[in-house]
């Protein structure tokens, strides 16, 4: 039976944050699955460069902590590998890894500086065939799972699973939006993906979390939580009941169950798992259309699948916000965003409502809305 540890973890001060570190991978006796020889790879969450307390990154300080952790038990061969949003090349990645506070003693001398990929092949059956994955995470021994507890547009969380998503080089991300436009596709691809990846362990951010416009426009809360788990959607599906969510209904966890990936039991250890309350926020393009109470309870979910059918969400880009950077142009697997006098255009027709380009908007000028499905 699966494991999941969950710890009161207060700050990101060194001495909370390593006594976290410490105290999670005792009891997950990690130690013991560990040896001196070993590449051990850390994959953190680094949507794209913002500062720690922004809550969109992994906190460096968990970083800090997991190599002091692995250090002083002999292990040196560790490297910090993740492919952010945007290109995946040395300079695009040393302004992430500048801004996101990994520049600093303790980290630094980690940084991933191989920016090649190789193709993988995947289990017999899966719809994705190979995945084309960052170099290191192939060379790697043992991996170790650092997400960021947050909300998401198109997933509606991001957590272990999603974060692996981050293995994948650069602007192939895209791409992938592009062959799987349909959430429940794109959530099955990302459980293939986890599968080929295969974390050894997942140790999950949440002291300081994102709600709402999540995963990079969201508000920051403080949540206060260290969860960590050797299998990665036990961990997301623990996650989830403490954010005050229902398993049932993140995309990603029904597709593991689907697949027979999903634990029918798990170990819930550490501190009381407490649910959010309020529950998180959950971002513009998944809330549902907020019926009262004058519709009864028992109709709601039909009556909400109805208006879903009906209905679609679409980004839509404050043009008084909106600076011209062309972020969203370069994430947009359509290509259908054009930035034209320093603004950028987003014609409904060819959307595949994936919103990359709301994730990606580091001014937060694009928004959802609701419209009328092809119109």
């Amino acid at each position: 039976m699966p494991r999941v540890n969950l710890l009161n973890t207060p700050s990101y001060s060194e001495e909370d944050i390593y006594s976290a570190v410490s105290r999670q991978f005792e009891a997950l006796e990690v130690e013991k699955d560990l040896n001196p020889m070993m590449m051990v790879l850390l994959k953190p969450n680094l949507l794209y460069g913002r500062k720690p307390e922004a809550g969109i990154t992994t906190h460096p300080s968990i970083l800090r902590a997991v190599i002091r952790w692995l250090r002083e038990r002999d292990i040196t061969n560790i490297v910090v590998a993740e492919s952010s949003g945007g290109l995946f090349t040395a300079e695009y990645m040393k302004g992430v890894y500048s801004l996101s506070g990994l520049k600093t003693p303790g980290i630094e001398e980690y940084l991933n500086r191989d920016f090649t990929f190789r193709s993988v092949p995947t289990k017999e059956g899966f719809s994705v065939k190979s995945f084309n994955l960052i170099t290191p995470v192939t060379e790697a021994d043992y991996i170790i799972n650092l997400p960021k507890l947050k909300t998401h547009a198109m997933t509606t969380v991001s957590i272990g699973v999603k974060n692996l998503f981050g293995t994948i080089p650069g602007l192939q991300k895209p791409d992938m939006h592009r062959r799987y436009p349909k959430t429940g596709d794109f959530v099955r691809m990302l459980c293939e993906l986890c599968e080929t990846v295969r974390p050894s362990l997942t140790l999950l951010d949440a002291v300081d979390s994102m709600e709402g416009n999540g995963p990079g426009g969201g508000t920051v809360r403080h949540t206060g939580v260290t969860l960590c788990s050797k299998n990665v959607y036990a961990l997301d599906a623990a996650a989830v009941r403490f954010m005050g969510l229902d398993p049932e209904e993140i995309p990603h966890l029904r597709a593991a169950r689907a697949m027979g990936l999903y634990p029918e039991e798990v170990e819930l250890t550490g501190d009381a798992l407490v649910p959010c309350s309020p529950a998180f926020k959950l971002p513009d393009a998944i809330k549902s259309a907020g019926f009262d109470d004058s519709v009864p309870g028992f109709l709601r979910k039909p009556v909400e699948k109805i208006m879903d059918a009906l209905l679609r969400s679409y980004p839509r880009v404050d043009r008084s916000k909106c600076v011209g950077c062309g972020k969203c142009a370069e994430s947009c697997p359509r290509k259908i965003i054009k930035i034209e006098n320093k603004k950028a255009g987003m014609p409904r027709k060819d959307c595949i409502s994936c919103f990359c380009c709301q994730e990606m908007c580091p001014v937060h000028a694009i928004s959802v809305k609701r419209g009328l499905r092809g119109l």
